[in-house]
């Protein structure tokens, strides 16, 4: 059984980094673009968001599985917490325990930062990441909605 390291993404990784992200928005049939690529790498060259990755020992730069994280706030608790953005194992190494090892670290990290909890959302119909989103966590009875007409907006 391969024994899964943990880390944050380096440099060096951008494109096996690119690889397993493209991977991630073609799962949830979202477009990809390099400007959209740059600018998440930034945001991760910046500490605007921490990209944990996956690999084995034996092959430390091939990457099999990433983790995206971000502190946010809760004013109703008064309280920092994490928020899982994206997770995603190749779908070559899914059965193997990547997943619990991304999600072991991502709880590492939070621990650190002092976060009061990670929460995350998934699709409704991903059913597999589910099964194992049930065993780590607990599922709440939260809705999530998305305002998306914000040109709309206009000031008072």
């Amino acid at each position: 059984m391969t024994t899964w390291v943990v880390r944050r993404v380096a440099a060096e990784d951008r494109t096996e980094w690119e690889r397993l992200y493209v991977g991630y928005c073609t799962f949830y049939e979202r477009e990809v673009t390099r400007d959209r690529l740059d600018t998440l790498w930034t945001w991760i060259q910046e500490g605007r968001l921490v990209s944990l990755v996956a690999c084995s020992a034996q092959a430390p730069g091939e990457l099999v599985g990433l983790a995206h994280v971000r502190e946010f706030i809760r004013p109703v608790a008064a309280v920092v917490a994490g928020f899982l953005d994206d997770l995603f194992v190749d779908p070559a190494h899914r059965g193997t325990g990547v997943v619990e090892s991304l999600l072991d670290a991502v709880r590492e990290h939070a621990s650190a930062e002092g976060w009061e909890r990670v929460r995350w959302i998934t699709a409704e119909s991903n059913g597999r990441a589910r099964a194992v989103y049930d065993r780590v966590a607990t599922r709440t009875a939260w809705v999530t909605y998305d305002m998306t007409d914000l040109d709309a907006v206009s000031p008072a």
